[in-house]
């Protein structure tokens, strides 16, 4: 990237009224409509997971303690970052409305942000949870109160809201080139900061830094109360003790790996020289599939969720007889 001599700059510069997502258009008529019905598919599948999560949590009193607590606001924060960001992908994928205008263009982008830095704390809060219930046993109700953990949950929602504004209040103060065109499916940071005429070396170090603390603070709260975790599972005397305390970890592990390994992959470096095509892809993996997976990652590799979704079902097919 170049800047503009600020004559040039002058010149160039115009209002941008609206943006123009280039999403997957460069593709076949044909490979949009599979990827309509792909996305579609995994749209409905991470929305009817998501909510199943959150209602068979609240509904079985056996799902009341703090782990599923934490996991009905992570449900939660993954029904919000899919509508912030499919919908719109799936218009112009199959009505090809691929324009969105400035104020939705940055409505969309704080929104992301907002849940995106909520995910990355709330993950670390799940991590600690962990790291009470294992290592603190007899003290866990205690420690991990209804109190505590709706202080734990406000604290991982909160940071969202100034990384959000800041991030997006200073990109979109920027003036924009003639092109108002963006080549991702979303108003992501980096394919719009490409589109400003003026010098953005300040924001992107802003960004970087931002990225790194919003990245590494809760992946090093993460790695401290997996180390302790890892430290208290090698003490437990029976293999079946220590299956059973690994398995309580193994699924937050995988959903963890599979977000903070795609998003870093992206924000680490705004103006990389990768493809855009390759950065869409990195993009999908932690804005449309990860979603998706939560609630299977949770529900297939724990016994608890099973049962209470085995329960769940009864009872609604006795209250349908029931009424009939």
């Amino acid at each position: 990237w170049e800047f503009m001599p600020t004559s040039m700059m002058a010149e160039n510069w115009t209002r941008v009224s609206e943006f123009i997502l280039l999403s997957f258009s460069s593709l076949p008529t044909e490979i949009q409509s599979l990827l309509f019905l792909t996305f579609l598919t995994i749209y409905l599948v991470t929305l009817m997971g998501n909510s199943l999560i959150i209602l068979v949590t609240l509904a079985d009193p056996m799902l009341h303690s703090p782990m599923y607590f934490f996991l009905r606001n992570l449900s939660f924060l993954e029904i919000g970052f899919n509508l912030v960001i499919v919908p719109k992908m799936l218009g112009t994928l199959i009505a090809q409305d691929t324009t969105i205008s400035f104020t939705g263009c940055a409505a969309q982008m704080y929104f992301f942000f907002f849940f995106g830095v909520a995910e990355c704390f709330l993950l670390a809060t799940m991590a600690y949870d962990r790291y009470v219930a294992i290592c603190s046993p007899l003290h866990y109700p205690i420690l991990m109160n209804q109190r505590t953990r709706a202080k734990l949950a406000a604290a991982s929602w909160f940071p969202g809201f100034p990384v959000a504004t800041v991030q997006t209040t200073w990109l979109f103060s920027f003036p924009f080139c003639a092109t108002n065109k963006v080549n991702h499916f979303f108003c992501d940071s980096p394919p719009v900061l490409r589109l400003v005429c003026a010098d953005t070396a300040q924001f992107e170090i802003y960004a970087i830094v931002g990225t790194i603390l919003v990245v590494m603070i809760p992946c090093l709260l993460i790695l401290c109360s997996y180390t302790r975790i890892a430290a208290a599972i090698l003490k437990i005397p029976s293999a079946k003790g220590k299956h059973k305390a690994f398995s309580t970890c193994s699924s937050h592990l995988l959903v963890v790996s599979l977000f903070y390994v795609s998003s870093s992959l992206t924000y680490f470096r705004p103006k990389s020289n990768n493809s855009p095509e390759s950065k869409k892809l990195l993009s999908l993996s932690y804005t449309v599939v990860t979603p998706m997976l939560n609630p299977i990652i949770y529900s297939l590799r724990n016994n608890e969720v099973k049962n209470a979704l085995t329960r769940t079902f009864h009872k609604a097919l006795a209250l349908r007889s029931h009424i009939l």
